[in-house]
């Protein structure tokens, strides 16, 4: 079976898939000072739970914005999978789609891999909203290129924001509220918030499309998809798992690509 790992800012999503289906999936907060042996206790326990074991896993892939966790990943696939990981941005790692970028090699692999699951899924030109530490609107083509997109503040980080720079205001759960005028500090918050990152979606959604020219499905990604989407008419489909899926294509592709396992690399 094959490990496929998203490392994110906030989270780091392992999944465990068989063939063309997600067997499990685990969160661990994204922190640069675990060790892989760390990861492999954790992980071990976890794949335990659902009748599975590190044994089982002989193939791994790895997509990362945070370059620092990479090096005890990839160690945690050396060591306890016995494999040498796949990972997205290795020179010769075929992708199966264009990067229309000025810099491609800056696009984030979350992005590229939600470009790749993005157009094997859904036909036509696609708008790929992901909630994650940033809101990320990606842009695929009808042809399957990544064509650029939109990058604005997270939720959880305005959130933040917002209980940090303001001494009166206190830290919120994100919440639909009842009401738009809120009577309270915290009911004004979350309004602030909530409809404020509808109306945020909703806009850029719009100036998109706009742009564009040309019909676009949007499918919305990442935690807090599911809480915003009943809201805003022009999401046409969520899909939690289009980035692990994204990762999945990656692999098939590049099935036959020799990769050597080395040695293990030295830590200080």
């Amino acid at each position: 079976m094959l490990l496929a790992i998203d490392a994110g800012n906030t989270n780091i999503v392992f999944a465990v898939c068989d063939g063309g289906t997600i067997r499990a999936q685990f969160r661990a907060a994204t922190r640069t000072t675990r060790t892989a042996d760390e990861y492999a206790v954790w992980l071990a326990g976890l794949l335990n739970l659902h009748g599975l074991n590190l044994a089982d896993l002989t193939e791994a892939i790895i997509g990362t914005v945070v370059p620092a966790a990479l090096f005890d990943l990839r160690n945690l696939c050396r060591d306890y999978l016995r494999c040498e990981p796949l990972i997205i941005g290795t020179p010769g790692v075929a992708l199966g789609i264009g990067v229309k970028a000025d810099r491609p090699a800056a696009v984030g692999s979350d992005r590229l891999m939600n470009t790749v699951a993005a157009h094997d899924r859904y036909k036509g030109a696609v708008i790929v909203v992901d909630f994650g530490t940033a809101t990320n609107f990606d842009i695929v083509s009808e042809t399957g290129d990544y064509e650029g997109g939109v990058i604005a503040p997270g939720i959880n980080l305005s959130v933040e924001a917002l209980h940090r720079a303001a001494a009166l205001l206190p830290r919120i759960a994100i919440a639909r509220p009842q009401a738009v005028i809120g009577k309270d500090t915290v009911p004004a918050m979350q309004s602030g918030i909530y409809w404020g990152y509808v109306g945020l979606i909703e806009g850029l959604i719009a100036r998109i499309k706009a742009e564009y020219g040309k019909p676009m499905t949007v499918v919305a990604t990442g935690g807090l998809a599911s809480l915003f989407h009943r809201q805003i008419s022009a999401i046409d489909h969520v899909d939690a798992d289009l980035t692990i899926r994204g990762l999945m294509l990656v692999h098939q592709r590049n099935a036959h690509r020799p990769r050597a396992f080395p040695l293990r690399e030295p830590t200080d």
